[in-house]
């Protein structure tokens, strides 16, 4: 099993993927959303800078954002810093989207985006469309050393729906999962990737799987259900919660065991009275920064257990172990409280003691 850590993407982050390297982590992964947190790529620069082996990702881009040549250069400048050690994660685009007024990029949006990338990234001559213009595009300079394609850079695609878990069973080198920590929805991301990907002719254990997710220490019988658990890992299951019921528009495509847990999620963000050029500005303050009050009715014990690694020590390593058997190749944290004592706790009484 991998180990991995998510970081809000911030100037002053470097230090922090430092720690969790130092802490035996083995990937770090930056998000991007343009009107909340730094340029992933800025901070991938400085934490290249400040490391050697840890692997650094995007967690994630979208297609929409930038055009395809600019995702391209973007990685591989960090490619070249970090040689080896840089993955392209992708999806449609939650908050990088939805905090413009925006909605998510199409699946076709993001497979082209794949296909434009995956061949710049490979040295090759690809077709790049805007509009009705089509012309022919390749890295220029590839033997210099402003940008770094000679080691190859993965693209994983992040995914909660059933189409979109398909689509990274058909295309990706890895599928990044939200919240699926739970066997009942590790069955349901995974079946929808096996999908996908023998629809494509791929074997379906060949698609790296890595799942991200909050995480807590508690004491044996201590409730979750209070302000100090739901303000540890409440922000993270909130959102990735709600990314899946809102990647399911059909509820029934969603595991029955937790369908009505997940519904409850699907407008948690919405502010249904403020107008519609404004409201995208009030539902993201302080996304992921601090847990609201407001979702303490869904926040269940059910729903952190199923989404979270919330428990003491031997429960949260049981869950890890099962996530491995299940197919999982990397858990991935995201600290909400304090990133160094999280990833130093996370270290100390997890990564450890796993055999």
């Amino acid at each position: 099993m991998d180990y991995g850590v998510v970081f809000p993407a911030g100037v002053h982050v470097h230090g922090d993927v430092a720690i969790a390297e130092k802490s035996g982590f083995t990937h770090a992964w930056l998000y991007d959303s343009q009107m909340l947190f730094s340029d992933p790529y800025a901070a991938m620069c400085l934490s290249a800078n400040a490391t050697s082996t840890i692997k650094l990702g995007t967690g994630v881009t979208n297609p929409s954002s930038r055009i395809a040549p600019v995702t391209a250069n973007s990685i591989a400048t960090v490619n070249e810093l970090a040689p080896g050690r840089t993955i392209l994660g992708i999806g449609t685009g939650n908050t990088a989207r939805r905090t413009v007024g925006m909605p998510a990029a199409r699946l076709e949006v993001l497979r082209d985006h794949v296909r434009v990338c995956r061949g710049l990234l490979a040295g090759e001559t690809v077709d790049y469309t805007e509009g009705d213009r089509h012309r022919k595009i390749r890295f220029l300079n590839p033997e210099g050393d402003w940008y770094n394609i000679k080691e190859k850079i993965p693209i994983y695609i992040a995914a909660s729906g059933p189409k979109s878990l398909q689509l990274a069973g058909e295309i990706a080198d890895g599928v990044i999962l939200f919240g699926a920590v739970s066997p009942v929805l590790i069955d349901f991301v995974l079946n929808h990737v096996r999908i996908g990907a023998e629809r494509a002719g791929r074997d379906p254990d060949s698609i790296y799987k890595l799942c991200m997710t909050a995480f807590h220490l508690t004491e044996p019988g201590e409730p979750l259900e209070t302000s100090k658990v739901r303000q540890a890992v409440g922000p993270f299951v909130a959102s990735s919660t709600n990314i899946f019921a809102l990647s399911s528009p059909d509820p029934s495509d969603l595991p029955a065991e937790l369908r009505d847990d997940i519904v409850a999620f699907r407008d948690i963000y919405k502010v249904p009275d403020a107008p519609i050029e404004t409201r995208h500005l009030k539902m993201y303050e302080d996304y992921l920064l601090g847990f609201k009050k407001e979702h303490e009715p869904v926040v269940t014990e059910k729903i952190m257990r199923a989404t979270s690694l919330t428990g003491t020590p031997d429960e949260v390593i049981d869950a890890i172990q099962n996530m491995k058997k299940a197919g999982i190749d990397q858990v991935a944290i995201q600290p909400i409280i304090d990133n160094k004592q999280t990833v130093e706790t996370f270290a100390r009484e997890i990564i450890s003691r796993i055999k």
